[in-house]
């Protein structure tokens, strides 16, 4: 049963990878167009870049590692990996990266690359040889025993904190602020209700909503801040049993999103500005999460994730109520250009909607029969 569990979560992770890759290979998804005065033969000839920096050969090659490695988990079934098993992995990674390298033939901006397919395939190959190793050592087992002693539920909370750090990349309104703001709010739900003649009056309504302009005092920063902690603290808490697992692992979530929030400074604005987002407020806002988690330790995990529903919903309607940071736009143009273009959309994307598909996973925990 437990090989069997693993494979399905292998499978699963592998196709949420997999959507990840097409992602990342495929935005923004607008402009596209047939090349001038190519054929169909000319778009499925990969070109030789004419120069290769070291971090796209890192980034290509460690890109599909991870996928080679799950799909060998997933294809190994209750067996042994084979080599038919290492070799239909790495097949897959080489055929999924051809078919993005051949699709950005028709992506403005983006250039397809005969290297990258090589460098594609070699690091698919290298994580299904991982696989390999990994299962001879027995780490499947150990991590599936090592996962029951931790953790309470299914693999939905680890994919929850897995990506929360990701959202902390893209440029918030205050530090660990996720979620949206109210303008990105309104101008969505205009552009839906625009031509919907029975919904006028609530379009009215939504219009003259006015969108925030004024930046929040330090104090409600602070408080946002530690909303925007507590949240992925409280997921660990309604997974976990009470004690000290539970302190190491949501002092090892504060850990990793001031380090997460560090680097999303200095990709954006040079490293030497990497701490140029620790305000006065930041130090009483660490004080106060520190003093909540040691009163978190001993909660049962519902009343956590009680908790964490309360703590969502303050940290939304405050992101919404905050106007974008005056840095944004810069922030946004260095994302949007160069190496960053990869990274910029999923960034964004997690860091909208992180606190919405968490609010509805503690909701679901809820309701759910113990």
């Amino acid at each position: 049963m437990a090989r069997r569990t693993d494979g399905r979560s292998a499978a699963a992770l592998a196709l949420a990878l997999t959507g990840l890759i097409v992602y990342a290979s495929l935005y923004p998804f607008t402009g596209w167009q047939w090349p001038l005065g190519s054929s169909l033969l000319d778009l499925l000839v990969l070109p030789l870049p004419r120069r290769a920096p070291p971090f796209d050969i890192w980034a290509n090659l460690l890109g599909y590692a991870p996928l080679g490695a799950l799909l060998v988990l997933a294809l190994r079934g209750r067996g042994r990996a084979t080599l038919g098993t290492v070799l239909q992995a790495a097949l897959a990674c080489a055929a999924l990266s051809y078919t993005m390298e051949t699709a950005q033939h028709l992506i403005p901006g983006r250039f397809p690359s005969l290297l990258d397919l090589a460098l594609n395939s070699a690091g698919g190959l290298l994580g299904a040889l991982l696989a390999v190793l990994l299962l001879a050592t027995g780490w499947p087992g150990h991590w599936q025993s090592w996962r029951q002693r931790w953790f309470i539920g299914g693999d939905a909370p680890l994919g929850l904190l897995l990506a929360w750090p990701l959202g902390l990349l893209f440029p918030a309104p205050f530090p660990m602020g996720l979620g949206l703001g109210w303008e990105r709010i309104q101008d969505g739900l205009v552009g839906l209700l625009l031509d919907v003649d029975w919904a006028q009056e609530a379009l009215e309504w939504i219009s003259d909503v006015p969108a925030p302009i004024e930046r929040p005092v330090a104090v409600v920063s602070g408080l946002g801040m530690v909303l925007g902690l507590l949240a992925p603290c409280l997921i660990a808490c309604a997974v976990t049993a009470p004690g000290w697992r539970r302190l190491l692992l949501c002092g090892g979530a504060v850990a990793l999103g001031l380090a997460t929030t560090t680097l999303s400074a200095a990709l954006n604005f040079g490293p030497a500005h990497a701490l140029g987002w620790l305000g006065p407020e930041v130090f009483p806002a660490m004080v106060a999460v520190g003093v909540l988690l040691l009163l978190l330790a001993p909660l049962g995990a519902r009343l956590a994730a009680g908790l964490g529903v309360v703590v969502l919903v303050g940290l939304v309607v405050l992101v919404a109520q905050v106007p974008a940071d005056p840095y944004f736009a810069d922030s946004l143009q260095a994302w949007e250009q160069g190496r960053f273009i990869r990274f910029h959309g999923l960034a964004q994307w997690i860091g909208w909607f992180w606190p919405y598909l968490a609010l509805g996973w503690l909701l679901h925990r809820l309701a759910a029969q113990d």
